[in-house]
């Protein structure tokens, strides 16, 4: 083997141990102050595939909103096609690219939690399923079917919802296809038309916002 190819290949080998490296941690957002004495939103992204970019879309949509800033969202769970429940903290801060996303998602899948870069933190972690165990007591649990023959406009909607129950929508994360789980006790459609994940819940966050004066 010549000089020239052993540099290649030490070239190639560092490049690919970087790449490796970053994907061990990923950086907290600012954190923020919990209003613990008031109501929060919870998001289910369910039958998600973590190939596609509508998953991280849908992600970035959620965790950028004014509403996670305030502290309003307590959690975020993902649950595959093949049935593997994602928790996702409200303070992560994913990779805005698909490939740095789903080599991250890669990771999770393999090592099953993925910490804050220097802290033991576990921002993305694999866990058991159902995702009803997680759920709060005083939850109102919601599901989005663009086949519910309940069309709602989501603004007016959230007004006739308790101001004292946590919130939890439920999300169809895979292209085609439709979610009715069974612990859902309202399901409503916000359009005529099939909308992207990550529409539906900005569409959520943006009428929350609005409901609990968030600017």
């Amino acid at each position: 083997m010549n000089n020239k190819n052993r540099k290649h290949k030490k070239k190639k080998k560092k490049k690919n141990m970087v790449t490796q490296l970053n994907l061990k941690g990923i950086p907290l957002a600012p954190s923020t102050q919990k209003p613990k004495d008031q109501p929060g939103l919870i998001f289910i992204l369910e039958k998600a595939s973590l190939e596609v970019a509508k998953v991280g879309k849908a992600l970035l949509m959620i965790l950028d909103s004014p509403l996670n800033k305030a502290g309003r969202l307590r959690a975020v769970y993902v649950r595959t096609e093949k049935g593997v429940l994602i928790e996702v903290k409200p303070y992560v801060r994913l990779p805005r690219t698909f490939k740095r996303f789903s080599g991250v998602m890669l990771q999770l899948l393999q090592k099953l939690s993925i910490t804050a870069g220097g802290k033991r933190e576990k921002l993305l972690r694999v866990i058991k399923n159902p995702v009803t165990q997680y759920l709060p007591v005083n939850s109102r649990k919601i599901g989005l079917s663009y086949s519910s023959k309940k069309l709602v406009r989501m603004q007016d909607y959230v007004t006739t919802l308790s101001d004292d129950a946590n919130l939890v929508f439920v999300v169809g994360a895979m292209a085609h296809g439709k979610v009715e789980p069974d612990y859902v006790e309202d399901h409503v459609a916000v359009s005529g038309f099939p909308l992207s994940a990550a529409y539906c819940t900005t569409m959520i966050c943006q009428a929350l916002e609005k409901k609990w004066n968030i600017l």
